[in-house]
Formats: C-alpha cells, structure tokens, sequence
C-alpha cells in the first residue's frame, strides 16, 4: 500500500513538471514571434533601401548623359559660330571702339606728371614776394606742408566785419622794418621740432614768383628771426611744379622788379 502511494506521488510530480515545462515553452515563444516579426522588418527595410539606391544610381547616370548632350550641342554652337563671320556681332566691336575712345579721351584729360615739365630748384633759391615787391632768399623744404614768412609785431585787427593782420619784415638788403597788412585767412597749429606744444599761427595769401613758377599761396606768420633766411618754401608751391636737387644752391635768375610790376 505504502508502494502505490509513493508511485503515485512520483506521477503527479512527473505530470507536474511537465505542466509547467510546457507553461515556460509557451511563454517564451511570444518573445521568440516578437523578434522573428523584427527581423522581417528589418530585412524589408534593408530590400528598400537596395531598391532606392539602385534608383539614385539610374537617375545620376541619366543627369551625368543629359549635361554631356548640353555640353556637346553648345560646343558645336560655338565652333559654328566662330566658323560662320555672318554671326559675328557688330556691337561687340562698336563697344570696343568705344572704350578705346573713352581711354584715349581720359589719358588726354589726365595726363601722367611730367619731370621734363618741372623746375629743377636748388636747397636756397630767391623768391619774389607780392607784397612787398621785393626778392628775398628762401629755403625750399620739402619736407614742409605750408610755406612761411617771418613776422615781427603780428596784430590782428578788424577792418569792415573782416579779419587783417599787420606785421613787419625785414628789408633783405637794409635790414629796415616793412609794414605789411594781409586779410586774414585762418589759423593753423603747428608744432616745430623740440617744441612740446603746438603753435597757433595766422595764415596770409601772398602772390610768389619762383623761376618760371608765378602763383598765390598761403604762408603761415611766425617770427622766424634766428634763422638766416626769411622765408620758407613748402609743398604747397612746390607740389607738381618743381624738382628739389639740395645739392645745389640759387640756380634761379633773380627776377626784375619792373617786370613783375607790369605783369601785375
């Protein structure tokens, strides 16, 4: 009896086990479905990707033959062109024919600085002044922008609302004071070597003859009496009209004073 009972433990233990074997089995193959249904997706995925780029792959053949045809037909275009004078284009030439005359009538316009043109003054020259009528020995300085006249007893005054100032030269030969009186044209700083602060100086016009160089010019007012020469010649007369050679000295004629009267 004790036998039967045990055997018929062990069966309920076998059909037990086997219950929940097939229980395991049949929830692993949910899974087991879920990842087949990935693959095939997967695998459809990568069929229409094959697909797609074998379509891109025709289509560039197709545009890369499409330019080739293009280039070709404007090639043989162009060589008809070239092979046939009856198309060639009357206006390209007009055009040309045009900017040829505009250049030519620029450079005439504009014509390059000559040198053969220029006075050739020496580091000293003499200068004609207008007023006072007399020729004074000046420094040509390139290196200065405006020329500059020595003033002694500089007064500025008014005269009708206008601006004047009145100030003396020297005489070049005696030595006497000349009273000059020039409308006032501005005021400019201007700052001299070992000067910490700019000067603040009246600018006159005055008529000068250099050579053959007869203009008006601006000079600035300054007492330039412990230099040796009276009046400073800048840029502003010589600038396009004269070559400095420092070299040499007074290479200029001294100009008559009967002949700038009557050119006056």
């Amino acid at each position: 009896m004790r036998i039967n009972h045990l055997i018929f433990t062990k069966t309920c233990c076998n059909h037990l086990l086997v219950i929940l074997i097939f229980i395991m089995l049949s929830a692993c193959n949910p899974r087991e479905d879920e990842l087949s249904e990935r693959e095939a997706r997967i695998s459809a995925r990568e069929s229409e990707l094959v697909t797609l780029f074998a379509e891109l792959v025709e289509q560039r053949k197709l545009l890369e033959k499409n330019q080739s045809d293009k280039f070709s037909h404007i090639r043989e275009d162009l060589v008809t062109d070239k092979s046939d004078p009856s198309n060639s284009c009357s206006c390209n030439t007009q055009d040309t024919e045009i900017s040829q005359k505009e250049a030519s009538t620029t450079i005439k316009a504009e014509p390059p600085p000559s040198i053969e043109s220029r006075t050739i003054l020496g580091g000293l020259e003499y200068v004609y002044l207008d007023p006072p009528g007399m020729e004074f020995s000046a420094r040509i300085d390139t290196g200065a922008q405006t020329s500059s006249l020595n003033a002694l007893d500089i007064v500025e005054f008014e005269r009708d609302g206008k601006p004047f100032v009145r100030f003396h030269m020297l005489h070049p030969q005696t030595g006497e004071r000349l009273e000059l009186t020039r409308r006032l044209r501005r005021h400019v700083r201007v700052k001299e070597r070992g000067d910490k602060e700019s000067q603040r100086r009246p600018v006159v016009r005055m008529r000068v003859i250099l050579a053959n160089i007869d203009e008006q010019i601006n000079f600035t007012l300054v007492d330039r009496g412990r230099l040796k020469h009276q009046v400073l010649i800048g840029r502003n007369l010589l600038r396009d009209l004269a070559i400095v050679d420092v070299s040499k000295k007074f290479t200029t004629v001294k100009t008559d004073s009967s002949e700038t009267n009557s050119t006056k």
